[in-house]
């Protein structure tokens, strides 16, 4: 592996969250040497490591709808802020990817020094060659271009799962949601269930197209009538969408769908399920 320390070829910011938010960092360890702080602007493995409010952590956390059952994953965790946030205030599970030694043994202190060291883990890796796949939140602070980078793993990952940014988007797929705090912004998106192709639903076949979350398509009964899909929605795994009067909503696993049915807005439910054709 390259020395923690090479050259820089990209201007801009931080990939980590950080301290000044509420972390105390002592003066010295217990060998007596003095501990390390990190520095606005110190180098980093892609970019430079800048600090980030303590509130936008809490935001981006609030925005993911974090809860004890989530594994949220902090790619460049610096200090542990934010992997530490949400073990201490959402009573969650977390673990931060960090490529700095200094900064992965200064967040254990500080969990510890916050009292969540059973909740959180620290590891000295590069968020490209870390397995994240068992997380379903993903937090992260990286440059357009790493986010990109990023993107086929993220999108390959459970349907549902939840990823914030702070300040940068991943270009044409647009966020679910956008916030902002102390004139920081943050995005999340959701990443969305496969469902491109044809799915035969016995009465019929529908044909979605789909960029990300955005679906259209058509529906095609077995007597040839076709309906283009109106009130398409998808997000994570959970579809909806209506062909002429009909309405449907339900849940993408794999190749099959299921869920309610309802002929007209006014008329009682009924199950359906459809299969993907290969």
């Amino acid at each position: 592996m390259k020395s923690f320390w090479p050259k820089i070829t990209t201007t801009a910011v931080a990939i980590s969250f950080i301290a000044g938010a509420g972390l105390s960092l002592a003066q010295s360890t217990t060998s007596g040497k003095p501990e390390f702080v990190p520095q606005s602007g110190q180098a980093g493995k892609d970019v430079i490591w800048v600090p980030t409010p303590k509130s936008l952590v809490e935001k981006m956390l609030k925005m993911a709808e974090v809860k004890p059952s989530d594994v949220v994953f902090d790619l460049g965790s610096g200090d542990g802020i934010t992997v530490i946030t949400a073990a201490k205030q959402f009573g969650v599970r977390a673990t931060g990817i960090e490529y700095n030694p200094d900064m992965v043994e200064l967040s254990k202190r500080n969990a510890q020094r916050e009292g969540v060291s059973d909740k959180t883990e620290f590891i000295r890796g590069d968020i490209f060659a870390t397995d994240f796949s068992k997380a379903t939140v993903v937090t992260m602070y990286l440059l357009p271009y790493l986010n990109l980078k990023l993107r086929p793993t993220i999108l390959a990952m459970k349907p549902g799962t939840r990823i914030v940014s702070h300040a940068f988007t991943m270009e044409d797929w647009a966020a679910d949601q956008t916030d902002s705090t102390e004139g920081r912004t943050a995005y999340m998106w959701i990443v969305p269930a496969k469902v491109e192709g044809k799915w035969n639903l016995g009465t019929g076949v529908v044909e979605f197209k789909q960029k990300f979350q955005a679906i259209e398509g058509t529906y095609t009964t077995n007597e040839n009538m076709t309906w283009r899909l109106t009130h398409t929605n998808l997000r994570g795994d959970q579809i909806s969408f209506s062909a002429g009067n009909a309405s449907y909503t339900g849940r993408v696993s794999g190749p099959v769908m299921q869920g309610t049915m309802r002929p007209r807005p006014d008329a009682q439910g009924t199950p359906w399920s459809a299969s993907l054709v290969k």
